[in-house]
Formats: structure tokens, C-alpha cells, sequence
């Protein structure tokens, strides 16, 4: 019987794939049965004490999958300080060609201009030189495809000007398929399908976390690189919610090379934040993610800015009544849309916490914060 892509990098040795400068110090957990081999229920007794869990942290590559990168500023620099990051994707204008060429010039001046803390990443190997000189690696990318209009040589004016991931579509329909709230499900169109071979050629990321069920399904099957979820959750612990993705989509995604990053935003975790859906929800989601894909297939996403949701100037008027509007029922948006322990800049820091008192090993903890972003960007990026 052929083995699977996911299950073939689990016999790798993970020196073989990834530097060992930058792997941890700690040495991983013989027991087999922990999370991420065999048995990942999380129910074990951890071997980490906290302090332990915070120089993996410390050493680790810690990543994060999508961090809305409009209305930087100061605060957002002081955040980044604080949050211990290697590097992030950062969710730029997608409005139209000249609004997204506009984003990235934009983008592509606060990184010159903090050339002492920031590096624009296009390869695998930029994070690495990041965490070595101690600065974060910024990709920059897109939550959709309509500045495209209906031409594939936008991407390369897009590529050029320094993106490096693009989302197919947000929750609507466009030009190359069907989107999470759309009414049909139709899947990817022709020209969808073009734009993937062209973005494969390019080496532009396809990410799904948006898309309806056949177009993640479509964007799977015809992107010859693996494609990520860079920013969704699980459909199996959030019942009906049209952003979450299902063990039959994630154990596609990782057969093909993957990544699936858990989303931070509080709502789309579970319903009743505060009481039935907290931190420790959060974490089964991530469980429940290696359980069904590997765990060389899931890693964090934040969804909000650097300095979290509240810090940044949420209100109900400002956020949540838009939303009400803005977005279908079925999104099921609450208020405050926040897991208190995720909006803030030691984020990470406690789920990594979290995942110690579940029994992952440090090696595990170490993929999850963000090697198995940068395996998956060594292997898709191309410059």
C-alpha cells in the first residue's frame, strides 16, 4: 500500500528536514503513545515543568499564520516585541489591483525602513536568518483573490511586488470559485483552476481557510504543492459553522504537505466564550487537528492584529454590530469575540503552557509554534 505524504515525514528524522541550531535544547518524550504519534488524546501527565515550556518558547521558531496587518504602528512594533514571534503572514488590502499593489509598496517600506527588526520573507530560509539575527520575518499576502479581476498576469505583478501567499476566496463567490457563506457549492472554476497552476509556478502559497467546501476540496486536488488552512478550525468541535474544516479536509490538505493553522478570534473556536468555550477549547482544537492530520501538519493563526482584538480598539460598536451585518447568521459572531488568554502578546506562550500540561513533548510543542510552517515554506516557496 503507497504511504501517505503525512505519514512519510513522521519517519523522518526532524534533523533531517530542519537545522538543528534551531531545534530545541530539550530532549523529546520517548513515549510513543504522546501526542502526535500514535495516541494524541492529550490526556497525559506532562513531563514539562512551565519553566521548561518557556525556554522551549524561547528558542523555538514561533510563527504565526495570519495577523491582519492593516493600521501598523508603534503599538503594533512594541506588541511584536513582546510576543517572543519569529515571523507572521500579514493580510493585506484586497480591494482591487491598486489597492493590494498599493498594501504591498506600503509594506514593503516599514520593512526598509526597520531593516533592524524586520525582514521580508519569500523563502523558507528567511525565518531561520530571522530568528539568528533576531528579528521577525514578515510574508505578505492576500484573504482574496478579486484584485486578479480575470487575469493571471496580475499575479505576477503581485509576486514581483512581494506576495507570497493569496487565499482563493473570502466568504463569497468570485471569479475563481465559491466562498464559506455562498449559497451554492460550486467549487473552482475554470479560471480558478488556471490561477492555481500559475500561482504553483510562481511559488505563491494557495490557501483555503475562507473557501467553501468544494473549492477547498478543488484548491486540494489541483495545487501540485501542498495547500494551507492557514487560519480556520475544527468542524468536529464547532458543529455548523461555515469557516470550520472537516477531518475529511484536513487529512487531505496534510496528505498533500499542508499546514493548518488554529485560528486565536475567540467565536470561531465554540459558542458561550467565557463559560463553555475557553483557552482549554482552544487546545482540543489544536488536539483534535493532529489527531486527524499529524502533527507535522498544524501550527497557530491569529486572525486580529499583534496587539490582540481589545488592545487594538475593538468595541461592540466599532466590531461587533458591523458584523451583525457584515457577515451571515451562520457565522454565529459574539461579543467580546476574544479568548482572554489569546488576546494578548503572550498568546502563544500560554498555548504552548497548554499544550505541556497535555502531554505533548518539546519536539511536538516546537512544530506546532512553527516548524511546521517553515518545513512546509522550504518546501513550497521557491525564493
Amino acid at each position: 500500500m503507497p504511504i501517505k505524504r503525512r505519514d512519510f515525514v513522521k519517519l523522518l528524522p526532524l534533523g533531517a528536514i530542519l537545522p538543528g541550531q534551531i531545534l530545541s535544547s530539550f530532549p523529546a518524550t520517548a513515549n510513543a503513545d504522546r501526542p502526535g504519534n500514535q495516541n494524541p488524546s492529550g490526556d497525559f501527565k506532562s513531563t514539562l515543568r512551565q519553566q521548561d515550556v518557556d525556554q522551549i518558547y524561547k528558542r523555538a521558531i514561533v510563527f504565526d499564520g495570519l495577523i491582519v496587518g492593516r493600521g501598523w504602528n508603534q503599538d503594533s512594533f512594541k506588541a511584536l516585541d513582546d510576543s517572543g514571534y519569529t515571523g507572521f503572514n500579514a493580510s493585506l488590502d484586497s480591494g482591487s489591483l491598486s489597492k493590494a499593489t498599493k498594501s504591498l509598496e506600503e509594506w514593503q517600506k516599514i520593512i526598509s525602513e526597520n531593516s533592524g527588526r524586520l525582514v521580508l520573507a519569500t523563502s523558507g530560509d528567511d525565518f531561520v536568518s530571522a530568528k539568528k539575527e533576531g528579528k521577525v520575518a514578515v510574508m505578505l499576502g492576500f484573504q482574496n483573490s478579486t484584485m486578479l479581476a480575470n487575469s493571471t498576469d496580475n499575479l505576477d505583478t503581485l509576486y514581483k511586488a512581494g506576495t507570497r501567499w493569496m487565499q482563493l476566496t473570502y466568504n463569497e463567490r468570485n471569479l475563481l470559485g465559491d466562498g464559506c457563506t455562498e449559497r451554492t457549492n460550486a467549487g473552482l472554476s475554470d479560471f480558478g483552476i488556471e490561477v492555481v497552476e500559475r500561482m504553483n509556478e510562481l511559488g505563491i502559497i494557495v490557501d483555503l481557510s475562507h473557501c467553501g467546501v468544494q473549492t477547498t476540496y478543488d484548491g486540494i486536488k489541483f495545487s501540485k504543492a501542498g495547500a494551507t488552512i492557514n487560519h480556520s478550525m475544527c468542524e468536529a468541535l464547532h458543529k455548523n459553522h461555515p469557516r470550520a474544516k472537516t477531518d475529511e479536509q484536513i487529512r487531505a490538505m496534510a496528505d498533500k504537505g499542508g499546514v493548518m493553522g488554529i485560528i486565536c478570534l475567540g467565536y470561531m473556536i465554540g459558542p458561550n466564550l467565557g463559560t463553555d468555550t475557553t483557552l482549554e477549547t482552544y487546545i482540543d482544537h489544536i488536539v483534535h487537528a493532529v489527531k486527524v492530520g499529524g502533527i507535522d501538519h498544524v501550527g497557530l493563526a491569529s486572525d486580529f492584529a499583534i496587539q490582540g482584538l481589545e488592545a487594538s480598539g475593538a468595541t461592540r460598536e466599532n466590531w461587533y454590530v458591523p458584523r451583525l451585518t457584515g457577515f451571515k447568521e451562520s457565522y454565529k459572531v459574539q461579543w467580546p469575540p476574544w479568548i482572554p488568554e489569546l488576546d494578548t502578546t503572550d498568546r502563544y506562550r500560554h498555548v504552548a503552557r497548554g499544550l505541556g500540561k497535555r502531554g505533548f513533548s518539546s519536539a511536538d510543542i516546537e512544530k506546532i509554534l512553527g516548524q511546521n510552517w517553515l518545513r512546509y515554506y522550504r518546501e513550497t516557496l521557491k525564493s
